[in-house]
């Protein structure tokens, strides 16, 4: 996934220790997942990749345009980690936020309020150039991913992004060019859902 094509759809998301596991742990773990139930949840929280207002609209977006959304995770080290859950499991999950149903046999989710829907995790190391993507929905849409990314070393861990053609982009100072990414699956419908 290096090259990244013109339209292309991700999520990009900071990640590391959460409730308690590891990085190297939770990875291995939705990895058994997809072997087991052919599909994982990977949990987060925060508005700017809320579900239903953000996430699905976005991923049948692509679909319809014949592209998947790919999930591009950054591993923190554990000393820059801001984020500490309690490892209290979610037991229901749904599409809508309404209509609950148990979560699917084989899956398990962490002090998360909701979780990308993923499928093809693995590890896939390459610099993602942000001169090149824009924030794709939400209040920030069209926002320079260079320029965004520099409010994710604050409160903001992730964010929904498009592929652009980079031809007319000139960085500022404080631009953040590219991020180290180590690990990528794509989103499976319904690409995110809601926890409890």
């Amino acid at each position: 996934m290096t090259e990244l094509e013109q339209g292309a759809g991700l999520v990009f998301m900071r990640v590391g220790t959460h409730a308690g596991e590891t990085i190297e742990a939770i990875v291995a773990r939705k990895l058994k997942e997809i072997e087991d139930a052919g599909q994982a949840f990977w949990g987060y929280g925060g508005q700017n990749c809320h579900p239903r207002a953000i996430v699905q609209p976005y991923a049948e977006e692509v679909a319809a345009a014949g592209d998947v959304v790919r999930l591009c995770l950054e591993t923190v080290a554990p000393e820059k980690e801001t984020y500490w859950a309690e490892a209290s499991e979610a037991r229901e999950w749904s599409i809508d936020g309404v209509n609950f149903r148990p979560l699917p046999k084989g899956i398990r989710v962490t002090g998360s309020r909701y979780a990308f829907v993923i499928t093809g995790l693995r590890a896939e190391r390459f610099e993602l150039p942000l001169t090149r993507a824009r924030v794709a929905v939400g209040p920030s849409r069209g926002r320079l991913g260079a320029r965004y990314v520099d409010e994710i070393g604050g409160p903001v861990d992730k964010a929904v992004l498009r592929v652009e053609d980079p031809s007319d982009q000139r960085l500022e100072k404080g631009d953040v060019e590219t991020i180290s990414i180590q690990y990528v699956a794509e989103l499976h419908r319904p690409y995110a859902v809601f926890l409890r």
